[in-house]
C-alpha cells in the first residue's frame, strides 16, 4: 500500500509516517520511481508506535525496542529497558489514578454545594445589553 493509504488506514498524517521513517521506525520498500510501499502489517506497527509515544517513550527508546517486537527476543539489556519502561508507565498510571480521584472528590463536593434544581446564573454578555425587568420598566405590552 502507498503512504496515503497507510495514513488513512492507520489514522495518522502522511507527515507522521515520514517522521517514523526518518526515525527508523518504519522501513517502506521503494518503487523504481521512489514511491513508498508498505505491507499490510504496517498499520499495526504504526498503531504500536503511537501507543509507545503516548506512553511517553522517546523515539530512541522505541527504535531500540522494535527489534524485540519484530523477533520476540530480547537481550538482557533490552529486557532491562523493557522492564524499566513498564515500571515507569505503571508509576504514571498510579499518578493519573490519584489525579482522577482528586478530581472526583472536587466534583462530588461541588455537586453537594450546588442546587441541582437551579442552573447556575449566567453572567450577561458584554456584547448584549442587560434585559429589562418589569420592575425596571420592562418591555411594554401591546394593549389587548
Amino acid at each position: 500500500m502507498r503512504i496515503g493509504e497507510l495514513a488513512a488506514q492507520a489514522g495518522v498524517s502522511v507527515r507522521a509516517l515520514r517522521y517514523y521513517e526518518e526515525q527508523h521506525l518504519l522501513h517502506p520498500a521503494r518503487s523504481a520511481s521512489g514511491q513508498r510501499h508498505y505491507p499490510e502489517s504496517a498499520v499495526d506497527r504504526v498503531h504500536l508506535i503511537q501507543q509507545l509515544y503516548a506512553a511517553g517513550l522517546s523515539s530512541r527508546t522505541i527504535v531500540q525496542l522494535m527489534p524485540c517486537v519484530d523477533t520476540g527476543e530480547a537481550t538482557p539489556a533490552m529486557l532491562e529497558l523493557l522492564l524499566a519502561e513498564r515500571d515507569r508507565i505503571e508509576r504514571q498510571m498510579g499518578e493519573l489514578a490519584e489525579a482522577r480521584d482528586r478530581l472526583d472528590t472536587v466534583i462530588a463536593s461541588t455537586e453537594v454545594r450546588t442546587c441541582v434544581h437551579q442552573p447556575p446564573r449566567r453572567q450577561p454578555s458584554r456584547h448584549q445589553p442587560p434585559r429589562l425587568t418589569a420592575a425596571a420598566g420592562g418591555p411594554r405590552r401591546r394593549p389587548s
